[in-house]
């Protein structure tokens, strides 16, 4: 199985000087469970090189054992430094792709063109595909064959407005991606913050938050087995 995971290169968050990247635990955590099932993965950025990491993402009370065991990885670490161009993947190429979160991706990858048509042309190929926590937002501008916005009547999840409130960044980040999922049409399905949540509606999965990603790769992995790809 060959996976495609797309981070963020985008390293500002908003104009508050602070940065932001890609969550540690939304790249480990899925990670470990493709690799541990024997996939062969690739990752990709609109940058290409090493992409940033959301510095609060590698403090101590949000790190964990998958965390720690990517950082120890230097297989994993040697990936991370030479991440692919966005532009340069094909869909053909892989049987699924997975895109982490982290504030970075709603600047850059919800408005990257390159993500976009990617997106669209594994739904136009009948693959499956997952996003977690922030990256739901990417799918904004993805349109199906017919034109529609993705998630118009689709079930999703997403980091929820309640979460974004919780860390303070309601208004910093160019848009909520509960309220732009919503305003698409999505029906947007959520639990109590931090809790684990994940939906698959076709093609498409979805997980709610870091805690989330994890099970959302084992369900996108189960899906695709229960498929045959």
């Amino acid at each position: 199985m060959k996976v495609l995971m797309v981070l963020t290169s985008h390293d500002q968050l908003g104009d508050t000087g602070r940065k932001t990247g890609f969550w540690l635990e939304e790249l480990a955590a899925p990670y470990y469970v493709f690799k541990d099932v024997g996939a062969e993965i690739t990752l990709a950025s609109p940058k290409g090189g090493r992409p940033p990491l959301d510095p609060k993402s590698n403090e101590p009370n949000f790190q964990t054992d998958i965390t720690r065991r990517f950082e120890k990885d230097a297989n994993a670490e040697a990936q991370l430094d030479r991440t692919v161009r966005l532009d340069s993947v094909k869909q053909e190429d892989y049987d699924t792709v997975f895109y982490p979160g982290g504030h970075g991706p709603m600047w850059d990858l919800a408005e990257d063109a390159s993500s976009i048509k990617l997106i669209q042309s594994f739904l136009a190929a009948g693959k499956t595909f997952a996003l977690v926590c922030h990256a739901p937002g990417v799918l904004r501008h993805v349109k199906t064959p017919d034109g529609k916005p993705l998630v118009a009547g689709k079930t999703v999840t997403g980091f929820t407005n309640g979460e974004e409130d919780a860390v303070g960044l309601t208004k910093i980040v160019p848009f909520l991606v509960e309220d732009e999922l919503i305003s698409l049409g999505a029906i947007f399905s959520k639990v109590k913050n931090w809790d684990v949540h994940t939906v698959a509606d076709g093609q498409l999965i979805t997980g709610q938050n870091p805690a989330s990603s994890g099970p959302t790769a084992k369900l996108l992995i189960d899906t695709l087995k229960k498929r045959g790809r």
